[in-house]
């Protein structure tokens, strides 16, 4: 039993590096093809859009997975929603172009899209030099680079811990059961508060044109609002015994707040970097999130291994309650530490130019 145990762990962790490896390709392009089809002021916003898609997934997923399964088995289940991936590929491939090279663009979304460009119309020239675009290592060079992997591998751990330990917490916590209606209801719950954050991606438009700010000014200011809504956590515990659904709430807006902020953070990167490095830079946000949430999740796992074992008492909680009031705390304030991390490593905007 234990070698079968075994061997299944070992091709499931097989089967997580390869759908992390065909994952990993998606948020560069859209990010890329944001850039590309929306002017700055408007780049948070339809990153908020497209982002709101893997929640719309999550919500979806409690509801037909399980149905799936049970009607055609679960490795039927598994072939079926990935061969949704190819056909949007499918789509992706043969369907997306340039705005200037798309015929179903016209002049005038041609000229809103470049309106960037206005202020300081490029000189014309023959022919278009191409662009350069610095090696990998090279990027680790700028202290852009740094800002955004900071700001993404804080938010990103925190956002995983949300999604792998909360449906733990409603168990443990809560006392609920995972195959209630109940259970499931919370999840679905959440998720569809997380999609108030498509309201996210407006505000740096509103501080853009109707304050003058520029872009990445505007954006900062709005992650700076976005990271005190998390603080909301902090309360999530204290009211848990109260009813589950405070907690269920509470967090749902905590997530929100983080879709907002990675909406706006995706962004930066179109604000600080030219064209060319946007795909490299936000595949390198993607590796740091992702060691950011591994480091994140093993210490909370550690954490409620140790404070289980030992009675921790802490805050007026004993045992693992004591340590998801630590991990809330710290979800809590990530953001603000993010966000001063970034301000600190770039105080004003400044484009980087090759």
């Amino acid at each position: 039993v234990a070698k079968i145990a075994n061997v299944s762990l070992t091709f499931f962790i097989i089967a997580r590096c390869v759908l992390a490896l065909g994952e990993a390709g998606n948020f560069p392009a859209a990010i890329k093809a944001t850039a590309e089809y929306f002017p700055k002021k408007d780049r948070a916003y339809a990153t908020s859009i497209f982002n709101a898609g893997s929640t719309i997934g999550a919500l979806l997923a409690p509801f037909t997975i399980p149905t799936l399964a049970a009607k055609y088995g679960w490795e039927a289940a598994f072939i079926i929603i990935g061969a949704l991936g190819f056909i949007w590929m499918g789509f992706w491939q043969f369907l997306y172009k340039k705005p200037d090279q798309n015929p179903m663009v016209n002049a005038a979304e041609l000229a809103y899209i470049n309106s960037d460009n206005d202020a300081q119309p490029a000189p014309v020239v023959e022919e278009a030099a191409p662009q350069k675009k610095p090696s990998l290592w090279q990027c680790f060079g700028y202290r852009q680079t740094w800002a955004f992997i900071s700001g993404k591998a804080i938010a990103d751990g925190v956002w995983w811990f949300y999604l792998f330990w909360m449906p733990s917490y409603l168990k443990n916590a809560c006392g609920m059961s995972s195959t209630s209606f109940e259970f499931q209801l919370a999840l679905g719950v959440l998720y569809l508060i997380v999609m108030i954050s498509l309201l996210g991606g407006y505000l740096p438009t509103i501080f853009i044109e109707k304050f003058g700010m520029n872009p990445y000014a505007g954006r900062m200011r709005a992650m700076l609002i976005f990271a005190f809504f998390p603080l909301a956590a902090l309360a999530a515990q204290p009211l848990a015994s109260l009813s589950m659904w405070y907690p269920v709430i509470l967090i749902g807006i905590a997530g929100a707040a983080h879709q907002a902020w990675s909406a706006n953070l995706f962004s930066t990167i179109g604000d600080m970097f030219p064209k060319t490095m946007i795909a490299t830079i936000t595949g390198i946000g993607g590796m740091a999130g992702g060691i950011g949430s591994f480091i994140i999740q093993k210490s909370a796992g550690a954490l409620f291994d140790y404070s289980a074992a030992t009675g921790l008492e802490l805050f007026g909680y004993t045992g693992k309650e004591a340590g998801y009031m630590i991990m809330f705390t710290f979800c809590g304030v990530a953001y603000l530490i993010g966000w001063v991390i970034m301000k600190v490593l770039v105080p004003r905007y400044k484009k980087i130019e090759l």
